[in-house]
């Protein structure tokens, strides 16, 4: 079942894609393709950094709070590498799932680390609803009305989502936590993670703050790629739209990060005056760019695995401890051996 909503989140993606080349041709694609430049690969590199950095601090932040050890330049580590998986193998989610099941490995408890993962890309998408929900009530005409729609609803979604977690948790957390279920004891279990993770006060402001400038950052590096190909309209009027189509990435349906965020792009530069084919150039622009600020994860990678390969081929050079004679016994004792 999973393989196949696996092939059918693909066939969605190409399905999108398809249906753009058929109306706008290839000649937008491959436009941006052939506008890549130097400057555009260096500023990749550099807003890159920093939004990794953002996100990495979040994650650190909210897998602190739930207990699990994680030092600020592993998660960086971590969080480059997952950020190359997710651009290079379809669903654009598989290398956030290693991240969780490896840290929480790494730290004696994977259903753990797989929420502290989970809290901090929620954190995330909160933030970015909040912002696609007031680009929509604060400019509404460069939304299509259908778009709007579905935005308007993800926000009441969300806010319903959280006033329900904070009700159940207040009403049914305490006694569920004890319960013989292991369905109510592990939601009980989530709902103090979350409190925990993203809901107090020494919580909620670093992470909000940090949420902020990740997007800050995604949008800086939308605004270069829309320069990059070629875009000159003023900021003001791109950032709405790269709002919205930052959110649209969010859906299931993609390729390496390709598929919604062009069909989005198309209809959104479109319905702005800017032309479906121009939208359809910055998109692709801004997945080249985003795979190539995420080209540090495969150094990560590969020093990693290369690590690892040595540590499992090296030979085992631990000395044998040498047997203690008890004093006065003749009896030999070996210790050392357990620690």
């Amino acid at each position: 079942m999973k393989r196949a909503l696996a092939w059918l989140r693909i066939a969605g993606a190409l399905g999108i894609l398809a249906v753009l080349v058929w109306q706008l041709g290839s000649a937008a694609f491959l436009d941006g393709l052939g506008r890549i430049s130097a400057p555009g690969v260096l500023a990749a590199l550099v807003i890159g950094l920093a939004t990794t950095v953002f996100s990495a601090g979040r994650w650190q932040i909210v897998a602190t709070r739930l207990g699990l050890r994680l030092s600020l330049r592993t998660a960086v580590g971590d969080y480059y590498r997952a950020l190359f998986l997710n651009g290079v193998l379809p669903a654009g989610v598989l290398g956030d799932v290693h991240r969780a099941v490896q840290h929480g490995r790494d730290s004696g408890d994977v259903p753990r680390g797989v929420r502290a993962v989970v809290l901090e890309r929620t954190a995330g998408q909160v933030v970015l609803i909040a912002s696609a929900v007031t680009v929509v009530l604060a400019a509404p005409s460069v939304v299509p009305a259908a778009f709007r729609e579905i935005v308007v609803g993800a926000g009441v979604v969300v806010v319903l989502a959280a006033v329900a977690g904070l009700v159940v948790g207040r009403l049914l957390g305490g006694k569920w936590i004890h319960s013989s279920s292991k369905w109510r004891r592990g939601f009980a279990v989530t709902l103090a993670d979350v409190r925990l993770g993203l809901l107090t006060r020494e919580t909620w402001p670093s992470v909000g703050f940090l949420s902020a400038a990740t997007l800050a950052g995604h949008l800086a590096l939308f605004v270069v790629a829309a320069r990059v190909a070629g875009v000159g309209a003023p900021v003001w009027q791109l950032v709405p739209l790269m709002v919205l189509a930052l959110l649209a990435m969010g859906l299931p349906l993609n390729v390496g990060g390709f598929g919604p965020r062009e069909g989005v792009c198309a209809l959104l530069f479109g319905a702005a005056g800017l032309g479906a084919a121009q939208g359809v150039t910055v998109a692709v622009v801004y997945g080249v760019l985003t795979l190539v600020a995420s080209l540090p994860g495969a150094g990560v990678l590969l020093v990693r695995s290369v690590a690892g390969f040595r540590e499992t081929r090296a030979p085992h050079t631990g000395a044998v401890p040498a047997p203690r004679v008890a004093a006065g016994t003749g009896i030999e004792t070996e210790v050392g051996l357990q620690s």
